[in-house]
């Protein structure tokens, strides 16, 4: 709608001069699609992609309707599925609230719970939590949910395919039945859709972008790669214009890789980058986050399990070091640049046998992804690391024994001390008989026991 702003939604002055100080004025479709929904009180699911301001969508109806409170139990509950989205929704939480008088926790794994314990214990109104650890306060019985009017899952197609079914099937069994369930997502999966069979009451749909529907702010280009060695080269040769590659995202498929090349591109480029996965502790992913938000690093190198709690301005690119398999992580990992309707710029590797994984990233957007020439100057190297090569299995060997020759079990009588079995019968009785008084002769109860006997 032109020319529509958040003063066209029913909100209230904390909210309206809280938005003012942000310099926020327009609400994104999700957001203005969203409000009246969930204002209602009915079971909403929504899709959008990642970088619609899909977390201010929910924040603002609940917000605006969750009145003043002196009860020590939460009244709303926001599940994420990492520790950094968690920190990321506190800090949208408290942005919105600078005039409300409202309490908001965020609690996760990986920190001292009983820290955590406390904190519950001095009362909250909102609580924003990662499922384990959110059951781990429960079961303590410290964190009492009886009071929860509202439940929001952000993110739950990754909170899903990060294993979290269960422990989510563990806290609907402890919330109240009579509740307002919101669920946000930036792709529909069957898991999805059986979650929402199960415990969503009609929900309300709000659709803003077709499932796997790119950004049409980010171009997206790709270079055929040989092999990891080949794809630093080519890294190395873009990231020497620092003007133009200033604020660059990368991502690798798993932790040991993230390493890898992070090494590799502090030698290239020393000091200017950091990485971030679920192996570090949370103080150096959190310092790291914020070395990359606030300019001090250039470079972040990063996991896709990390993709969902990075919400960084101004990322000039994302580059995807390898082609993940699913082509959903595609999607939100292209989602960390052109974020608020700013230009984003992508770039895929792909090796040979990663081309099936980049069609089914096709497939899924219904368009194609340009294949760039690799660059004169890079060199095309033929180093393999340990994952690219291939497997030799070995032909016969008379050298090497088989099974057969490999030598059978030890066969031998016992030493006559090895031969004594255990009859049963008590220990304390066998003492006593051995050396005629009890084993217990200094212990004041059982003496005390003797004399009164006597």
């Amino acid at each position: 709608m032109e020319n529509f702003t958040f003063h066209d939604l029913n909100l209230n002055t904390p909210l309206y001069n809280a938005l003012e100080d942000l310099g926020l004025t327009t609400p994104t479709p999700i957001q203005t699609e969203s409000f009246g929904k969930v204002a209602s009180g009915s079971d909403v699911v929504g899709i959008a992609q990642t970088g619609t301001g899909k977390t201010f969508a929910y924040l603002l109806p609940i917000l605006r309707n969750l009145k003043y409170s002196t009860q020590d139990n939460p009244r709303v509950l926001i599940l994420v599925p990492t520790r950094e989205l968690v920190v990321q929704v506190v800090n949208e939480v408290e942005k919105l609230s600078k005039y409300i008088n409202n309490r908001v926790l965020g609690v996760y794994g990986g920190t001292n719970i009983n820290t955590q314990k406390q904190a519950v214990a001095q009362g909250l109104d909102i609580i924003v939590a990662t499922p384990g650890r959110l059951y781990d306060l429960a079961v303590s019985r410290v964190l009492q949910l009886k009071s929860i009017q509202k439940l929001v899952i952000d993110e739950v197609d990754i909170m899903l395919d990060l294993g979290f079914r269960h422990q989510l099937m563990n806290i609907f069994d402890i919330l109240p039945e009579r509740r307002q369930n919101i669920m946000f997502s930036a792709t529909m999966t069957k898991d999805v859709d059986e979650l929402i069979t199960d415990f969503f009451r009609n929900p309300e749909k709000v659709s803003i972008a077709v499932s796997g529907t790119p950004l049409e702010n980010i171009d997206q280009t790709a270079y055929g790669v040989p092999n990891y060695y080949t794809k630093v080269n080519v890294l190395e040769h873009l990231l020497q214009n620092k003007e133009v590659f200033n604020k660059v995202l990368i991502f690798v498929a798993y932790k040991k890789m993230a390493d890898r090349l992070f090494e590799a591109m502090e030698e290239l480029f020393p000091n200017e980058a950091c990485v971030i996965h679920s192996n570090k502790t949370q103080n150096y992913r959190l310092r790291s986050i914020e070395d990359f938000e606030n300019g001090e690093k250039r470079l972040m190198i990063a996991t896709d399990v990390m993709a969902r709690g990075l919400d960084i301005d101004h990322i000039s690119h994302v580059i995807n070091f390898d082609t993940p398999e699913y082509p959903e992580n595609y999607m939100h990992r292209i989602g960390r640049t052109g974020r608020a309707e700013q230009k984003g710029l992508s770039l895929l590797f792909s090796t040979e046998k990663e081309q099936d994984a980049k069609l089914a990233i096709e497939n899924l957007m219904k368009m194609s992804i340009e294949t760039l020439d690799l660059p004169e100057t890079v060199t095309i190297s033929k180093e393999l690391i340990p994952e690219e090569r291939e497997i030799i299995k070995e032909r016969y060997n008379p050298l090497k024994r088989n099974d057969d020759d490999a030598p059978g079990p030890a066969y031998h009588d016992k030493k006559d001390k090895n031969k004594k079995e255990n009859l049963g019968g008590s220990y304390r009785r066998e003492i006593a008989k051995k050396y005629k008084k009890p084993k217990t002769r200094g212990d004041k109860n059982y003496n005390r026991r003797n004399k009164k006997r006597k």
